[in-house]
């Protein structure tokens, strides 16, 4: 497994925006098309978002590093770190139940498990995994 690139942000909603370019350069790096790259930013900005917001509560001294690594596999591997105290993913509802649909959140773990193809939260849920394979040349 290869780093190919790492971005630290601080926990401020403005920092978020530092994920489009890290995907642009990731773009021109690898040379993967519009649809990748549209999973990778809905799923990997949701992922920043978590970390800033629910990890670390928007206090701007606290950072949440992100990781890009390709494996030999010819998969892209983000890990999202953030400084909070953790979380459950189990204890998340489950956006499709009647309850939860008309709620303003509580959509983004599932739409990152829709656009990743694995992911994995690690270290008390400080830590996330995302996985994607890339499409074959």
């Amino acid at each position: 497994m290869r780093l190919l690139h790492s971005l630290t942000l601080q926990s401020t909603y403005e920092e978020i925006e530092k994920v489009e370019g890290l995907l642009n350069a990731l773009q021109k790096e690898i040379n993967f098309g519009d649809e990748l790259f549209a999973r990778l930013m809905l799923a990997v900005s949701e992922a920043a978002t978590n970390a800033v917001l629910h990890g670390n509560k928007l206090d701007a001294s606290k950072k949440v590093k992100i990781e890009v690594f390709k494996t030999n596999e010819n998969q892209l591997i983000f890990e999202i770190k953030d400084e909070g105290s953790g979380f459950d993913p189990k204890s998340i509802p489950d956006p499709l139940e009647d309850e939860n649909l008309l709620k303003d959140s509580g959509r983004g773990v599932f739409l990152m498990k829709e656009y990743a193809n694995d992911i994995q939260y690690l270290e008390g849920g400080t830590k996330l995994i995302l996985s994607f394979n890339l499409p074959s040349k």
